[in-house]
């Protein structure tokens, strides 16, 4: 992927963002495992849509991450969920996605795995992660998820995930826009949406 990768959220309907918040995607036991066929583009996403952002990976990463969907641990709960599409508008199953965040106090697990694991989409390319609100963390930094997404055979997408009306968000460097989850207020718990968009079609 260039450095001049750029992009923002695909919109999806409601009924769609319900569905995935209704449905656990299923414990995979593979890294990379058999790939199903795309589906078809969906009906309010108009190719070519744009593509993700890139976003610093910065130090905390850690690549041997476990394989779960679910991050327990001290704090408000939070479900992120969405779809990983191609340029033409096309759902991928089976995509890798890595995530990574700080907790309640705005830590790194750097020894252990809290907060830290990877998943893959399902056949119509929804992820779902239930996780914690991460605390404000070192000190230039607002509140964010660390993501990494890649299809098979494809490049890998290393970004970042924010959240919206953070007075921090306007003094991180790192912060963009295009990168805002959808976090809708008076829901319990509290669910975010971001919808990935891949570099190929």
């Amino acid at each position: 992927m260039d450095a001049e990768y750029t992009g923002r959220v695909v919109s999806r309907k409601t009924l769609l963002r319900a569905a995935i918040l209704a449905a656990p995607i299923p414990v995979l036991l593979q890294q990379f495992p058999a790939l199903a066929a795309d589906t078809e583009p969906t009906p309010d996403c108009e190719p070519p849509p744009a593509r993700t952002p890139l976003s610093p990976e910065g130090p905390e990463y850690r690549p041997t991450s476990p394989l779960r969907d679910t991050f327990t641990g001290r704090g408000a709960p939070l479900i992120v969920s969405g779809c990983v599409y191609n340029l033409s508008c096309r759902p991928i199953a089976n995509a890798l996605l890595d995530f990574w965040h700080a907790d309640a106090s705005g830590n790194y697990d750097n020894v252990g795995d809290n907060f830290r694991g990877h998943q893959f989409t399902n056949a119509q390319g929804q992820y779902r992660l239930t996780t914690i609100f991460p605390g404000l963390q070192y000190y230039g930094r607002t509140r964010h998820i660390h993501v990494k997404v890649q299809a098979r055979g494809r490049p890998i997408l290393t970004t970042q995930l924010f959240f919206p009306n953070e007075p921090q968000n306007i003094l991180d460097w790192q912060y963009d826009p295009r990168l805002l989850m959808a976090v809708p207020p008076n829901q319990t718990p509290r669910q975010a949406t971001f919808d990935f968009v891949l570099n190929f079609s």
